[in-house]
């Protein structure tokens, strides 16, 4: 099923899982998403260094300049000290505070990478990456498995690939405790159960969560380690 917005029909058959819109108010130095929630990703667990794997780097675009502040969109133009020590980005010859623009082949999604470097020998060198969830799987994508991952929340389809998962602005996940982003988080994997993995569309209403799942969700296993629960595991959830 596509993601369908109220009073907004963004279907399209080559690529209805973006459903992306920006919010513009030049005069005002405004540049935004407007329905998909932003995703920061700073710890480099298997999971994120698979999803890194399989981006591409590109140049950046309108897209890229919704995910970082106004006066830093001058940056995403400038090369890595890596690249050219004498670049605007550059600290002194080694230190970095560039911007790097990729996007999401399997999804079309823009990616920024934020490089935080110091001077010298031996200080912290990190990457971090800013970048957006999509609204919904692919239109042949079947809901697979959901991977909590240290504050991440994953999804992996049938046919394995990983995706970050479907998520709409305003409706933030989260886990272990009682509070919106369970019940968000819930709703969504309620929803994803009772239809065999085929409405992977972001935004279920909150009351369609199943009790099971949102004791789950709300509960402090949840937040230990990583963990993952199958199609089959959330619909054993509701059926027991």
């Amino acid at each position: 099923m596509t993601y369908q917005h109220h009073d907004l029909n963004l279907t399209d058959p080559t690529t209805g899982y973006l459903h992306f819109v920006v919010y513009t108010e030049p005069r005002l130095g405004i540049a935004s998403n407007s329905l998909n929630a932003d995703v920061s990703i700073r710890r480099q667990t298997p999971l994120v260094q698979e999803w890194l794997g399989r981006l591409e780097r590109c140049e950046p675009n309108a897209l890229h300049c919704t995910l970082v502040e106004p006066q830093r969109i001058p940056d995403l133009f400038h090369p890595c000290v890596e690249e050219d020590k004498d670049s605007p980005s550059a600290v002194r010859g080694s230190g970095c505070v560039c911007r790097r623009t990729f996007y999401d082949p399997e999804f079309g999604l823009p990616v920024v990478g934020k490089h935080f470097r110091h001077v010298g020998e031996g200080g912290t060198d990190q990457w971090t990456y800013e970048t957006y969830a999509p609204l919904d799987l692919r239109p042949d994508d079947v809901f697979g498995r959901f991977i909590v991952d240290r504050g991440l929340f994953w999804v992996r389809t049938e046919k394995g690939l990983l995706s970050i998962l479907p998520q709409q602005y305003g409706l933030g996940y989260n886990i272990g405790y009682g509070g919106g982003g369970p019940h968000a988080l819930a709703s969504y994997l309620s929803q994803v159960a009772a239809t065999d993995g085929e409405n992977t569309a972001a935004g279920a209403p909150y009351e369609t969560a199943h009790p099971a799942i949102l004791a789950w969700t709300e509960s402090g296993a949840a937040q230990r380690g990583t963990n993952e629960l199958t199609l089959r595991d959330l619909k054993a959830m509701q059926q027991g």
